[in-house]
């Protein structure tokens, strides 16, 4: 999934945006509050992690422009403004979450998986789909009873797939989800990793699950 972080402290900002990539999302920085409102404003964001205090245009402001043009982008707010009217305000105007400075980056994670989850109607955190099960909280994968290892680009290609099950993909879809703005990837990339997954999932004594739907992107089976 694609996240982007709007945080000022640039070690906060460096360590939250390492920490995200390393639990496998594809993760645009900024510290500035005018560059974070052009990157939510044409970005395809699951998450967006907002701070408050930011240089050039405030986390508030930036709220209210997100919903005044009536994007559905899940906000997490991350401040050190803890008083309940601060929470209030941010709620209010449209955040989906609200996390305190100092804070553990474990009940971060959990909070963005949660949100992300939100974003596709999947509440529950194990998903399967035929004999093909993944635990979207451990972030492992199973076909029958063998656990298959993945890497991070790997099993972010597959996790989106796996939330929009039954569903056709296009591959500009995956790219605005999978790949960050910046990322100097060929545009052949999302059908390479296409092909690395199917070796993994798509066993010869196993049903194909990875549908090309030619010309258009790909599906992943139906969900049971």
């Amino acid at each position: 999934m694609r996240l982007l972080v709007i945080e000022d402290y640039p070690p906060l900002q460096k360590s939250l945006t390492k920490g995200l990539r390393e639990a496998g999302y594809a993760v645009d920085g900024t510290r500035d509050g005018r560059e974070g409102l052009w990157y939510a404003m044409g970005g395809e964001y699951d998450v967006i992690i907002l701070d408050l205090m930011l240089p050039g245009v405030d986390g508030l402001e930036i709220l209210k422009k997100i919903r005044s043009k009536g994007l559905k982008l899940h906000i997490l707010i991350l401040t050190a403004k803890d008083t309940v009217q601060d929470r209030v305000a941010g709620l209010d105007l449209g955040a989906d979450d609200y996390l305190v400075k100092p804070f553990a980056f474990e009940e971060l994670l959990a909070r963005v998986r949660a949100l992300v989850r939100r974003s596709y109607r999947q509440k529950n955190p194990h998903v399967k789909i035929k004999d093909l099960r993944i635990d979207l909280v451990a972030q492992r994968v199973w076909r029958g009873r063998n656990e298959i290892r993945l890497t991070p680009r790997e099993y972010a290609l597959l996790e989106y797939l796996a939330i929009r099950a039954g569903q056709m993909v296009s591959r500009s879809d995956i790219w605005e989800h999978v790949y960050e703005f910046n990322s100097s990837a060929s545009s052949n990339v999302v059908d390479v990793y296409i092909g690395y997954l199917r070796k993994k999932i798509d066993l010869p004594d196993k049903p194909a699950l990875i549908q090309t739907v030619r010309g258009r992107g790909y599906s992943l089976g139906e969900k049971l």
